[in-house]
């Protein structure tokens, strides 16, 4: 197939292409920059000059395309990256539904979308609630899931992780570094369920090739406590680790550090049932400890 990504130099979007084109797809991805236009080249992608504010690039690229991958993020949350974000999703979603085909157009969301609430019911169908710490992914799920025209996949992805990446974890271990503790809020014990960035690659390129519509929570078999992540992080950094109330971790990590206090436990078993998506028992924990993160801290 033709596949369009955009985010394809973006931390998963690299990944996906490299799983994309391994698996004898032809890529063409979003290109902000002649460096990232180099990188899609040397990853053996066709870059598409344009950014997410070119609806009509995104458009037309979406339409000539056999499949849609949208995997940018912005994490400024302002709302012109709000505007910004769901003027693109329109916008891809209108070139891909514009053929006689229904084309898979698969869609980017995050398990932080069931909000902060520990009782919050998080399988798929679910109610969701008003307050999440990613509304506008409420948003564009919406208008994936509501145009006909295409077949709508959205995985609401868990903490991903692996190959030294993810934002939460680089902020976490320069945070440490910075300010000489790795810390948790509270008594740490509450839990995510983390995907490897290489597993959440595989099912997409699945869905793509076995397109079924819906959404899918999408995470891996080993979950992980933030204690547990602070002592591993603090191994990494050579530093003590502690616990600090919330208050002092919004200091370190602005309103983001409420969602340090959550427990979100997805499961994937729709994804896994329906794609046969095997994901690998891979642990986070370990691979902050002594895997991927230890030359990503170095740096």
């Amino acid at each position: 197939m033709k596949v369009f990504i955009t985010g394809g130099t973006g931390y998963l979007g690299t990944v996906l292409v490299e799983h994309l084109v391994t698996a004898g797809h032809d890529v063409a991805a979003l290109a902000r920059s002649d460096a990232s236009a180099a990188r899609l080249h040397e990853a053996g992608a066709t870059p598409v000059a344009g950014s997410l504010s070119d609806t009509a690039v995104l458009t037309g690229a979406a339409a000539t395309a056999d499949a849609v991958i949208h995997a940018a993020v912005d994490y400024t949350m302002t709302d012109q990256s709000t505007a910004r974000e769901l003027a693109a999703v329109t916008a891809l979603v209108d070139g891909a539904a514009s053929g006689t085909a229904r084309k898979p157009f698969v869609f980017t969301s995050t398990g932080l979308v069931y909000g902060f609430e520990e009782d919050q019911d998080r399988s798929e169908d679910a109610v969701l609630p008003q307050v999440s710490a990613q509304p506008v992914k409420v948003a564009a799920e919406r208008i994936v899931r509501g145009e006909a025209g295409i077949r709508g996949i959205v995985f609401r992805a868990g903490l991903i992780f692996g190959r030294g990446g993810s934002a939460v974890l680089g902020g976490l271990i320069q945070s440490a570094q910075h300010t000489g503790t790795s810390s948790y809020v509270g008594d740490g014990q509450n839990a995510w369920t983390p995907v490897h960035v290489d597993d959440l690659a595989e099912v997409y390129v699945a869905a793509l090739e076995h397109p079924v519509a819906g959404i899918y929570n999408a995470v891996g078999a080993v979950p992980f406590t933030f204690r547990a992540l602070a002592e591993a992080i603090a191994d990494l950094t050579g530093t003590p680790v502690a616990s600090v109330p919330l208050e002092v971790a919004e200091q370190n990590f602005g309103p983001a550090a409420r969602i340090l206090t959550t427990t979100s436990r997805l499961d994937a078993s729709k994804a896994r049932d329906t794609f046969g998506w095997s994901p690998t028992p891979r642990s986070l924990i370990d691979d902050v400890r002594s895997g991927s993160y230890t030359n990503a801290a170095a740096k």
